[in-house]
């Protein structure tokens, strides 16, 4: 290290400001900041002085999805063998979803950070860390069998269309990740819904073995027709977005990002609780197929789960006040489950329901801070 240090060290001067390659002093910053801590430090005003940093909060996101990814690229392979019939060892399983997943990554990222890159040296900025994380997110959220050019035009309206013209991360007032999801939802439907994207080679001329239905449980349950048990869907073992199959990887993730402190609980904990209570009320009405699932059966299906975790926690689209954190999660709970009941055309509904109270993030912690602003001027008033 101390010799790559060095060689930094050596052909840093001619990326500074009269160097032969200054107009690429964001590009040299990115890499040098990737490998090695800042050598920069505060010059004047006050400061909050903390070991945290932006690069150190993505690198413990991208650890708490870890989890999720390993699991998700078994189940892609694992799905795969089921439906054609075949046995196949566990290394064998993971291998194929390994080399499924890994160019979505790939397009993701490259996508993403040539982008990002590219402002960067326009504007003559840092290049910030946050497509770290969203580059991550993004594979997680998608079908198996998207196309890796239609990942990378939906990548590239999220970061040009979704960031970069708020300017950049920090300002961006919907999650990048998702509003690639929906992109690809609105845009190429066919390849976001049905009973052919969530298995890898289902399309492709496979013999599938009779009675295999490639559709996610969310799917069957529109008909009535759901064949999964409740542990199957905690576990992960069903058809879905490559991330999203499995709450147990999930929660392990949120685990990682409550004790390091980087997560909110208040966002998840009322996500939950607003999606159990909402979905507790429509199964005792109980009046069609998606309002007969059970509650418990509702976290644990579909992205809800993930957007609880990794989605609605985001500290750049949620709200600030720790009140408004509450109302927040709820809603996005209750909606999710609305949206799912109520549109039977698109069952899933934590994405659009994330998005929504993104939109609406800002108003919820206007109306917290007048309210504690008017109490505090009663206390004042009654004081006097």
């Amino acid at each position: 290290m101390k010799a790559l240090r060095n060689f930094l060290d050596n052909i840093k001067p001619q990326f500074e400001k009269g160097g032969k390659f200054e107009k690429f002093h964001s590009t040299f910053d990115a890499f040098e900041t990737l490998l090695f801590v800042p050598d920069t430090t505060t010059e004047r005003g006050s400061h909050i002085r903390d070991a945290i940093d932006l690069k150190r909060t993505m690198a413990i996101v991208v650890m708490a999805v870890i989890p999720a990814l390993l699991f998700g690229m078994w189940n892609v392979g694992y799905q795969h063998y089921l439906s054609i019939g075949q046995d196949a060892t566990f290394w064998e399983t993971f291998l194929f979803g390994f080399l499924k997943v890994l160019p979505i990554i790939i397009v993701s990222y490259v996508t993403g950070l040539a982008i990002e890159f590219g402002f960067a040296q326009w504007r003559g900025h840092e290049v910030n860390e946050g497509f770290l994380v969203t580059g991550m997110l993004i594979p997680l959220i998608v079908p198996v069998d998207t196309p890796l050019w239609m990942i990378a035009v939906a990548v590239a309206f999220s970061v040009v269309i979704g960031k970069e013209v708020f300017g950049g991360t920090g300002m961006n007032i919907w999650n990048p990740a998702l509003l690639t999801r929906a992109f690809l939802f609105f845009a190429y439907p066919s390849k976001m819904s049905g009973d052919q994207v969530w298995i890898a080679g289902l399309s492709k001329g496979d013999n599938i073995v009779d009675g295999f239905s490639g559709a996610t449980p969310l799917g069957d349950a529109i008909t009535g027709n759901i064949h999964v048990s409740l542990l199957d869907s905690f576990f992960g073992f069903i058809p879905g977005s490559i991330g999203e199959t499995s709450t147990l990887a999930i929660l392990i993730g949120a685990a990682i990002l409550l004790f390091t402190g980087i997560g909110s609980w208040k966002i998840m904990v009322s996500t939950v609780a607003g999606g159990y209570l909402m979905a507790l009320l429509f199964h005792s009405i109980g009046t069609t197929p998606l309002m007969q699932i059970d509650p418990l059966m509702h976290l644990c299906l579909g992205g809800f789960a993930f957007g609880a975790v990794f989605m609605a926690t985001d500290p750049v689209t949620a709200t600030r006040t720790e009140k408004g954190k509450w109302i927040y999660g709820f809603l996005i709970g209750a909606f999710a489950i609305m949206i799912r009941v109520f549109n039977p055309a698109y069952p899933e509904g934590v994405m659009l329901a994330i998005l929504l109270m993104n939109t609406f993030a800002p108003l919820i912690d206007y109306f917290v801070v007048q309210g504690n602003i008017k109490r505090r001027l009663k206390r004042a008033k009654v004081a006097a």
